[in-house]
């Protein structure tokens, strides 16, 4: 076996003389150079504390063993186990014997290790009824399970003929609970353990941060308890408490960074925009063809109250696809205007500029042209500022921004660049805010004098925790009635490589919807040809042939099942005069069939489309698709969505499918998807491109650990709202929430 990584022994330190190790201590000194090496570039793990704070991922126990039967292949695994036998025998293809040993556990799973070379000592030290920790890569041969020369320590019946490590290197494994750590294949996880053993020895635990009253009304254990406890429990009862003081910490950091940035920001300066009696949003919500539903009244009455206020809004408003969200942000943006100031939206893709564009001002109509023929003279113009407008278009737009006759401001991240000047910009609007990032939300507010009023929009519904943990320093508006005369959704899985004439039925039901008058999307998840783009993301990125591409797919419906129909595509490599070519035909009607990316995920609104198809559903994620489908039954029609998938059924992605098919409510749907995605996404970690600090917290197991965090923290920031009282606390903060993502949570 190769001879595992040790740590070493410490160098600088005289035998006699006791380290002293506190969290910010390169891990070189207790542990040496080469394992302080191993452990930074294979886990990117530096100080005792990011050690301390290397959590197990697991807790293998010895009277309940991994079971050996959930095994995938493919997977890195450590597995408990006990040896059954072993067998050596001659290998065919070259010199020397082959060792196999069973290994199995008290699943009934049993798991081949194979080692190659004539290595008797292995056979002597691997006999039947030794329990041992084994770590590698599951294969396949021969239809069974196997570790081709994996890593291992064996446990128990002491050193003698040099069977095992040395007794204290097994230590962290003889207990009833073993801790098994996320680990890497030259950095096995009893490795990990045996660094933390060293470390756990020889460290001063820093002070707790926690305030001791909080600790004593929570039972809350100490933080140096805690991190030694979640290292080497001795019992259950102790690893939970542990945990439970740790995702404390987690949720109580997030927690205090979001209170504070929201105490700080209530008491920024901002120039109040009340509503006027008779202006422009009178005007407006007079001329509407429709009533605004109850839940929009509700929340234009929340918006128009802060709009009010001397300090800037920072409102987000949520809500189903077609909830009505656009129509809550105009009338916000006309109350600013009647105060004299501008609104800006900032909206994701030109595609989605342009339909708010065309959408508002047949909405304003006069009120939204003064100055023209047909104009109200006591209107605004709307401006719209995308990167492909020509020069003269170009200029005129920023003229009338910049000269405060355009009160409403429409555009891209166009909009960020130096030369578009507001007169008096009092309300930016960010729609599907999550497709920005941290720097151009920034930018644009940046643009007004004051701080403005801010409202970011999603069709995403958020569940309750996640709106706590990142959305923790906003108000939230809910939009969850649909505007009457919307249309139902129905939605079926369509398995095509089970039921091939379910796929043939499909383009029939299809073509049905088009005779009917109507029209359909056909939606890819790849544009073609060249490399993936943003707008192209597979869910399932292990599938083995490519994803289907919009432009394949298009000229092969034209030619098979939609032959003789008016076919248009719509992709983001497109520039954008085609772009906006191709939507207005099809908004016009005078396509049949529009074959797409994800560009029409939102803001695309054509009321005569009927019937989607999504190609591959089983590439796109589940609030993905609830977005996609929220494109039909947007007229007086019902809506149709099918899901083409090769996915089997019983298998994760057919699962999600099935899902999203059986159900139309948004926020079920969300936590589906928070439930299958990484949670510490959350926080910002694929924005930064680092790590996550939420290790332990779980956003939907944890509901009730959060509140109370918050609860505390706004306790805390009102009696005391720098932490000036508590300076290990706020150190604490920094440490697990960082400033970077600080900034992330604050502006997200």
């Amino acid at each position: 076996m190769t001879e595992p990584l040790t740590p070493d022994t410490p160098s600088k330190a005289a035998p006699d003389t006791p380290l002293k190790l506190t969290p910010d201590t390169p891990l070189k000194t207790p542990l040496g150079d080469k394992t302080a090496k191993a452990l930074a570039s294979h886990l990117d793990l530096h100080t005792v504390g990011d050690l301390l704070y290397h959590f197990p991922r697991r807790y293998d126990e010895r009277g309940e063993h991994t079971d050996i039967r959930s095994l995938e292949i493919g997977e890195q695994v450590t597995v408990l186990g006990q040896v059954q036998r072993t067998t050596v025998r001659p290998m065919r293809q070259r010199r020397g014997n082959l060792l196999e040993v069973i290994v199995g556990d008290s699943s009934g799973g049993t798991l081949t290790l194979t080692f190659f070379g004539n290595q008797a000592w292995r056979e002597r030290e691997l006999r039947a009824g030794r329990w041992g920790l084994f770590a590698g890569k599951v294969t396949e041969f021969r239809g069974k399970r196997q570790l081709n020369g994996p890593e291992y320590v064996l446990l128990g019946e002491g050193v003698a003929d040099g069977e095992v490590a040395a007794a204290e290197e097994v230590e962290e494994f003889a207990g009833a609970l073993i801790p098994v750590y996320p680990a890497a294949a030259a950095v096995p996880t009893w490795v990990i353990a045996r660094c933390v053993r060293v470390v756990l020895d020889t460290v001063t635990m820093p002070e707790d941060p926690l305030p001791a009253t909080m600790r004593a009304s929570r039972n809350l254990v100490g933080l140096g308890s805690a991190l030694r406890e979640i290292h080497r429990p001795a019992t259950k009862e102790d690893l939970y408490r542990a945990r439970h003081r740790l995702k404390w910490d987690e949720a109580f950091a997030v927690q205090l960074t979001l209170v504070q940035r929201k105490h700080r920001a209530a008491a920024w300066p901002a120039r109040p925009r009340p509503p006027r009696d008779a202006g422009l949003l009178a005007a407006f919500d007079a001329r509407l063809p429709y009533e605004l539903t109850e839940g929009q009244r509700a929340v234009g009455e929340e918006i128009a109250t802060d709009l009010a206020t001397a300090h800037p809004m920072h409102r987000l408003l949520q809500g189903e696809v077609g909830s009505g969200k656009t129509v809550c942000a105009l009338r916000a943006m006309l109350q600013v205007v009647d105060d004299g100031g501008q609104a800006a939206l900032l909206a994701p893709t030109e595609v989605l500029a342009a339909q708010h564009y065309r959408g508002m001002l047949d909405l304003l109509g006069p009120l939204g042209r003064a100055g023209e023929l047909d104009g109200d003279p006591a209107g605004t113009r709307v401006a719209l500022v995308t990167g492909s407008l020509g020069a003269a278009a170009r200029r005129a737009a920023l003229e009338e921004v910049a000269a405060g006759r355009a009160g409403i401001v429409l555009g891209t991240h166009a909009l960020l660049y130096e030369g578009v000047d507001f007169a008096d910009l009092g309300l930016v609007v960010v729609d599907e805010q999550h497709r920005f990032g941290v720097e151009q939300r920034d930018a644009l507010r940046a643009k007004a004098e004051q701080p403005p009023h801010v409202l970011v929009m999603t069709a995403t519904p958020i569940p309750r925790t996640v709106a706590m943990t990142v959305y923790g320093d906003l108000e939230i508006s809910t939009l969850a009635q649909l505007p009457r005369g919307r249309s139902p959704i129905a939605s079926h899985v369509v398995p095509a490589s089970e039921k091939p004439a379910f796929l043939d039925r499909a383009w029939r039901r299809l073509r049905e919807e088009v005779n009917a008058g109507h029209q359909a999307y056909v939606v890819c998840p790849r544009i073609g040809d060249g490399p993936a783009s943003a707008e192209e993301a597979p869910a399932d990125e292990s599938a083995k042939r490519p994803p289907l591409a919009v432009t394949e797919v298009a000229p092969l419906l034209a030619e098979g099942p939609l032959h003789g129909l008016r076919i248009g595509v719509l992709h983001g490599r497109l520039p954008a005069d085609e772009k906006d070519a191709v939507m207005r035909s099809f908004a016009a009607g005078d396509l049949d069939v529009l074959v797409a990316t994800t560009v029409v995920e939102v803001g695309v609104d054509v009321p005569n489309a009927t019937v989607m198809v999504v190609l591959d559903a089983d590439r796109f994620g589940v609030s993905q698709l609830h977005q996609l489908r929220g494109r039909v039954g947007r007229g007086s029609a019902a809506g149709l969505c099918l899901l083409v998938s090769e996915a089997l059924e019983g298998t994760p992605a057919r699962e999600r499918l099935d899902a999203v098919a059986s159900t139309s409510d948004g926020f079920r749907l969300a936590e589906l998807d928070l439930e299958q995605r990484r949670e510490g996404d959350v926080l910002g970690a694929t924005q930064s491109g680092r790590r996550s600090h939420l290790r332990l917290l779980s956003l939907l197991r944890d509901t009730d650990l959060i509140r109370d965090a918050r609860a505390e923290a706004i306790t805390l920031v009102d009696e005391d709202p720098e932490l000036a009282g508590h300076p290990a606390l706020a150190a604490s903060v920094a440490a697990l929430v960082d400033e970077e993502r600080a900034e992330y949570l604050e502006k997200g």
